[in-house]
């Protein structure tokens, strides 16, 4: 194995990991640590009591972090902790603050860092699915409408379509978080408070770029809307999922599928009862997954309708970390597909000649070419498939001179002068060939290979500007906590 190998398996590792979870006890000392330090420098806390009130925060941290340490997630329970840590005057740090706004930021801190999970998984799923574009960038496949064979297209492309799809979803996941990443602390329950606290300062502290503005929309309604939008999101990555799904799984209808998983390591099982048959056990649990992920997003919306403002009723962590999880989940078992899929392009070839999904490039042959009207040239492809398919005769064997006896009779039938099929042979064959017809589009988002070309590497730009933004959310708030933790620490210094 080269180095270069190495190195990039073990970059793809690193991505793979993700952070720590911090949960509401974490973050619950980290807004105490910083009404402890802003307090004390702002006059709002007596500089002789904060190194004390530190010392009681760090022994309640402490035994915390020990393995089966009380790690209480409310204000109210965690408060005895340090009024028995540091006696009641470390309730002096409560000034202007409110379990409203605390338990608020919490919740806004954790979902943070829950979609930045979401986004590396959906990352990595596109990721894959560049890739496979780019290595199926000339696999001539046939694409559906309406559940049936339309035109052929290459894989590659067919592929693009759906990472489109990703990259909105990326484009909501990050306009959701930019919603979300505002800081609560200092609006205490719904009209601020008469002190004054440095709203700025804490935000910065708690890796939060700003403030949420108004003081009532804090807790009152942001914090239950923000769920909503999370819902929104998971249910938009869900669809796209369950749509890739199940165009897969009509190949597994079929007796001899161009696309099927590679058996082996848990894709595929063998049924108990019919020894033929391969199961798609992956397929089937992704999209259950997937259904999953709609459910509980669903259960947002339902969790936020209908109360008053402020109701505790969609704000659950741990309703919604399920609800993230479970998106997370569905990304990489999605992503575990798309590395197990294995196509036939020879058997896909077979499938676009078993039906006339060239047809239409006759029509347009014809029309741009020969200047024909369209709707001549549709009625006479129309006809050529109709006498085929009653005659079961392949594209690739329909004969050049019933071409010619049929394009007479539809000139006739529509009234037009009676002409030879202006097309020779080689150009009527050519028509009907899927690779042709693909190196032929020229507009714009087409599958011909300058178009494939440059969207996959817009396609890649887009991905690293993505990762490119993930990686600095990270870098603020450790950084941000860092910091804190550096100031907090020469508070601390000075306890005796």
């Amino acid at each position: 194995m080269t180095a270069a190998i190495i190195a990039g398996a073990m970059a793809t590792e690193a991505l793979a990991q993700p952070a720590p979870r911090r949960d509401e006890f974490h973050w619950l000392g980290q807004i105490n640590k910083a009404s402890i330090v802003i307090n004390a420098e702002e006059g709002l806390l007596a500089p002789a009591l904060a190194p004390r009130i530190a010392r009681g925060l760090q022994a309640v941290i402490d035994a915390g972090d020990r393995p089966g340490g009380r790690r209480p997630n409310l204000v109210i329970t965690f408060e005895p902790l340090l009024i028995e840590a540091a006696g009641v005057e470390a309730t002096l740090i409560h000034a202007g603050r409110s379990s409203q706004d605390m338990l608020t930021t919490v919740r806004s801190a954790m979902l943070r860092e829950e979609l930045l999970r979401v986004a590396a998984a959906l990352r990595r799923a596109t990721t894959t699915m560049i890739d496979m574009a780019e290595r199926h960038r000339d696999t001539i496949v046939p694409n559906y409408t309406n559940g049936v064979a339309a035109q052929p297209n290459s894989y590659g492309h067919y592929l693009l379509g759906h990472i489109a799809g990703l990259e909105r979803d990326m484009q909501r996941l990050r306009e959701a978080y930019a919603r979300l990443d505002l800081s609560p602390m200092g609006t205490t329950v719904l009209n601020g408070t008469s002190w004054p606290l440095n709203r700025d300062r804490m935000a910065r502290y708690l890796g939060f770029p700003a403030t949420i503005e108004n003081a009532y929309d804090a807790a009152q309604i942001l914090a239950a809307e923000i769920p909503v939008e999370l819902g929104a999101v998971s249910t938009a990555i869900a669809i796209h999922v369950g749509a890739y799904i199940a165009d897969v799984m009509t190949q597994y209808a079929q007796p001899r599928p161009w696309l099927l998983l590679a058996e082996g390591d848990g894709n595929t099982y063998v049924s108990s009862a019919m020894p033929q048959k391969r199961n798609p056990g992956l397929l089937n649990d992704v999209r259950r997954q997937a259904s999953m992920v709609v459910t509980l997003a669903t259960g947002r919306t339902i969790a936020a309708h209908n109360i008053p403002p402020g109701m505790n009723d969609p704000k659950s962590v741990a309703d919604n970390v399920a609800l993230t999880a479970a998106t997370t989940r569905l990304l990489e078992q999605w992503d575990r597909v798309m590395r197990a899929l294995v196509l036939s392009p020879g058997r896909a070839l077979e499938e676009l000649d078993l039906d006339w999904t060239a047809s239409q490039e006759v029509a347009d042959v014809l029309m741009r070419e020969h200047r024909l009207p369209f709707r001549v040239g549709h009625h006479f492809a129309s006809e050529v498939v109709d006498f085929a398919k009653s005659r079961d005769i392949r594209p690739s064997a329909f004969p050049y001179a019933e071409a010619q006896r049929i394009y007479r009779h539809t000139l006739h039938e529509m009234g037009l002068p009676e002409t030879d099929l202006p097309m020779t042979e080689a150009a009527f064959r050519a028509a009907l060939e899927p690779a042709a017809i693909i190196r032929a589009r020229a507009t714009p988002g087409g599958p011909q290979p300058a178009e494939m070309t440059r969207m996959i590497a817009s396609a890649r730009a887009r991905l690293a500007g993505h990762d490119e933004w993930a990686s600095a959310q990270r870098a603020r708030i450790d950084a941000a906590l860092a910091a804190l933790e550096a100031d907090f620490a020469r508070v601390l210094a000075r306890a005796k």
